[in-house]
């Protein structure tokens, strides 16, 4: 039997991939899964390559629209009569740039996106789980969340506000047995880096990706599937004692 064997989890941003990793995982863990994000086509390439049959449902919506977060979690009780996990992992980069030179525009998108998605996610899981006899929750964060990084103060704002809604979910649900955690990874090698990169050094990406390298004290980029592994743990019950908690996965990154 795998760790998360007769368990439902959501991944939201399931098409990312970090999120492509935690479904791959968990699936190997026994979970059934319920993949969101807004592109069916990218969410029909994680299903193909993941495999899993009828335990592998897809929904496609915005994870910023009350509406669409409802009908994800109305299809996941539908298919698989319940939600035991749910890993929030919808994000959004947006434009780097100095705080002074983006527009409202820009700023409230990534809000709306890392903050208002996350907190919809949280809000409408809750109850669910809370009728399971408890669960856990697991929002995606950022070393972002904790230190400053000049050019990204749209995001860096909405990983430190995740940190805070996951403590204070922590505290509102513990009784009712249904934990709430973040995972912060540091630069990890996937598509959302590559667009940082680009777009902090657009004539030579490499140069961004070398300065992001230097801060970290490994070295080097992690990998989708080292997030993963530390998001399964946090869905299983070897995390039973884990509530509040924001858990860096970085390399070193915030040792210094």
């Amino acid at each position: 039997m795998g760790r998360l064997t007769g368990k439902v989890a959501v991944i939201t941003g399931a098409s990312g991939g970090i999120g492509g990793a935690a479904a791959a995982d968990m699936l190997a863990q026994g979970a059934q899964l319920m993949l969101a994000g807004r592109d069916l086509a990218r969410l029909e390439a994680v299903r193909d390559r993941i495999g899993g049959g009828d335990a592998v449902r897809l929904h496609v919506g915005n994870p910023a629209h009350e509406t669409d977060v409802i009908r994800l979690y109305q299809e996941t009780v539908a298919a698989f009569g319940g939600v035991d996990i749910v890993f929030a992992n919808a994000g959004a980069e947006g434009r780097i740039a100095p705080l002074t030179e983006l527009s409202v525009e820009e700023f409230d998108e990534v809000q709306l996106v890392n903050i208002r998605g996350t907190w919809l996610a949280i809000k409408h899981a809750a109850p669910l789980l809370v009728a399971r006899g408890g669960g856990s929750i697991i929002c995606t964060s950022s070393v972002a969340g904790s230190v400053g990084v000049a050019g990204l103060s749209a995001y860096a704002a909405s990983k430190h506000g995740i940190n805070g809604l996951v403590k204070v979910a922590a505290l509102e649900l513990a009784t009712a047995r249904v934990r709430v955690n973040a995972v912060a990874p540091a630069p990890i090698d996937n598509a959302m880096m590559e667009s940082i990169e680009k777009q902090a050094s657009p004539d030579d990406p490499s140069l961004a990706r070398s300065s992001f390298s230097g801060l970290i004290a490994m070295g080097r980029y992690g990998t989708n599937e080292e997030v993963a592994g530390l998001v399964t743990f946090l869905a299983s019950d070897e995390s039973r004692y884990c509530t509040g908690g924001v858990y860096p996965v970085d390399g070193g990154f915030l040792a210094a």
